[in-house]
């Protein structure tokens, strides 16, 4: 007989991911379940706007329309069981507009939700304790548009125990929408800190969707059918060791290396991976490929949890707003510079008759220029760029300005210029996030399905225990004195991605004997030194040993991360991108002997 093992589609890894996941994974024989994950914390800034404009909005409607309404009929009849984050900040409207669409199909699926994450009221007690940012270390701002805490699985394991179809929750961490099935049908105890680990990593890897089979991977021209991509399906055992792999007749990629960048996607440090339910240690995770389309992930170990949840409040601090325009020709780049100079001044001299202070912030950048290099930016001979203005303010009314104004340049700047793609911008509220801690037995949470309501018991605990040393590697780093200069992507994988406004990157060895040389050369300093045009803090570097990996985090790295950016990559996706050109040097041989990547053996600088 062959061991239980639970089947499950990652449907969706953000609010906005494509509509091809759940007919695609609902083909899949034997599906047990599908999860969806929405809500990212700049996530959250958008639904706290939209539930001020609407109060009966502040979910994700994407979930309800696009991912439930077209498939329903097919959910129900095969019997596949449905978890999403999608509630939100209003899980209970989430709920009652997909019970109506499946009303109006004869549908009537059991739909729990669960609640309690929403800490807004309590919030008032928790500032007068003293509350400060977990980040800043600022205190807290008047007034808070929403307070949601980062909660776990236990209650969607027991709405799946209570009978539920469909579980709809607020704002659970990523990864419980699946940890909270393999509780449920494994009978995990909830102290079983391995198994909790495990189910942890299993939905950390699935959570974003196709990053795991192949979207942002490094070797992304090895990665056929995009238009088609196959998103993840794991087949997971009850050690809490899993099978990753997709679709069959799919795009995308099942390859250990873009499994690899996943597993430490926005971690942190990977021995300390605080989650509510566990504190994850990732640095003996393993990943085997079984054959071209699948791979077996295992090797996660677990910790208690802190007695504390992390949560997030959005507020309001003033109005921001984003301005695009095109500039071809003869140098196009200078006119580029000096038209956004001119509108900049121009705005600033009208603000000031109007009795309005300066902006609080601006940020110009020319794309295609390579705008966020800095210092490592070519000189490249274009003759078309796209101007980007970003601008805040604390009163909207002076953004009005710059918002009419642009269009202006389309004939009074330089020649070739389209002052506007779509019309004049929007200004816009800024939302920004305040993290902080408050303790688990201050937020009681509760599973409401149909007429029941059951308390969820509260999260298992016990003394912090200290992470198992786990050794670095020692090899050393081959002798490089008359060694050859490459990039460092000939040598590794790497992906990025952020917290706040700290940013992670992830660092594959493509080879085990290329991580000694990656050791040697990648230390916290160089890549400070690399982002220094970004960085505001320090850069740590953690060794991951089964992966053949480091993981840095860049703190202070984006401008102040998500909506509180004015970048036009605020969530840190093109760090890793920037991070693969740095020079390193490797022996002469490793050229000759095919160590190295090959379409990235020739330096491009």
């Amino acid at each position: 007989m062959t061991p239980k093992t639970v089947r499950i589609g990652g449907a969706s890894g953000f609010w906005g991911d494509s509509a091809i996941a759940t007919p695609q994974l609902l083909r899949v024989p034997g599906m047990q379940y599908l999860v969806y994950d929405y809500l990212a914390e700049t996530t959250m800034a958008i639904l706290a706007r939209a539930r001020a404009k609407d109060v009966s909005l502040g979910y994700a409607t994407d979930f309800v329309h696009a991912a439930m309404a077209p498939y329903l009929h097919a959910i129900c009849e095969r019997g596949v069981r449905v978890v999403a984050n999608a509630g939100g900040l209003n899980p209970m409207a989430c709920r009652d507009s997909l019970a109506a669409v499946a009303a109006t199909q004869g549908l009537a699926p059991r739909i729990a939700v669960v609640t309690g994450d929403d800490v807004l009221p309590q919030f008032e007690q928790l500032r007068a304790s003293g509350l400060r940012d977990l980040y800043s270390g600022e205190a807290p701002p008047a007034t808070l548009c929403s307070a949601n805490a980062y909660v776990g699985a236990r209650g969607i394991a027991q709405a799946l125990a209570m009978g539920a179809d469909i579980v709809v929750t607020g704002r659970c961490v990523d990864s419980a929408v699946v940890l909270g099935v393999l509780a449920h049908e494994f009978g995990w105890r909830w102290d079983d800190w391995d198994r909790m680990a495990a189910g942890t990593l299993a939905g950390h890897v699935i959570e974003c969707g196709a990053q795991a089979t192949g979207g942002l991977f490094t070797d992304w021209q090895q990665v056929p059918g995009w238009a088609d991509i196959g998103y993840p399906v794991i087949d997971c055992a009850p050690d809490g060791s899993f099978v990753l792999s997709k679709p069959e007749g799919t795009g995308g990629l099942i390859h250990p290396g873009a499994v690899a960048e996943q597993i430490l996607y926005e971690v942190g440090d990977p021995a300390h991976y605080l989650m509510p339910d566990v504190t994850c240690d990732f640095r003996q995770v393993r990943v085997e490929a079984l054959d071209p389309g699948r791979v077996r992930v295992q090797g996660a170990r677990g910790r208690p949890p802190t007695h504390t949840y992390k949560a997030n409040g959005t507020w309001r601090d003033g109005y921001q707003i984003q301005q695009l325009m095109a500039i071809r020709g003869i140098d196009a780049p200078a006119k580029a510079r000096k038209t956004a100079e001119a509108l900049l001044a121009r705005t600033r001299a009208q603000m000031r008759q109007h009795g309005l202070d300066d902006y609080t912030e601006n940020c110009v950048e020319l794309l295609g220029c390579e705008a966020l290099y800095g210092p490592h930016a070519r000189a490249l001979p274009t003759r078309e760029v796209v101007l980007r203005i970003g601008a805040r303010h604390a009163d909207a009314k002076a953004l009005t300005f710059l918002q009419r104004e642009c269009a202006s340049a389309g004939t009074s700047m330089g020649p070739g210029t389209r002052s506007s793609f779509t019309g004049r911008a929007d200004v816009q509220p800024v939302v920004k996030v305040f993290s902080f801690l408050v303790p688990k037995t201050q937020v009681p949470l509760q599973v409401v399905l149909c007429d029941k309501v059951e308390s969820v018991a509260e999260p298992a605990s016990a003394p912090p225990q200290m992470a198992t040393p786990v050794p670095a590697a020692t090899a050393d780093a081959p002798d490089v004195t008359d060694g050859v200069e490459v990039p460092l992507v000939a040598l590794a994988w790497a992906r990025s991605g952020d917290k706040g406004d700290d940013e992670n990157i992830g660092v594959i060895a493509r080879r085990p004997e290329c991580l000694p040389v990656l050791r040697a050369q990648l230390t916290p300093q160089r890549v400070k030194d690399w982002f220094a045009h970004l960085l505001l803090g320090e850069v740590e570097r953690f060794d991951v040993p089964g992966l053949h990996a480091l993981n840095f985090v860049l703190q202070r790295a984006l401008g102040g991360g998500g909506v509180a950016s004015l970048r036009s990559d605020p969530l840190g996706k093109s760090f890793a991108q920037m991070l693969l050109d740095l020079p390193v040097r490797v022996p002469r041989q490793w050229v000759d002997d095919g160590v190295l990547a090959p379409h990235s053996v020739d330096f491009p600088h």
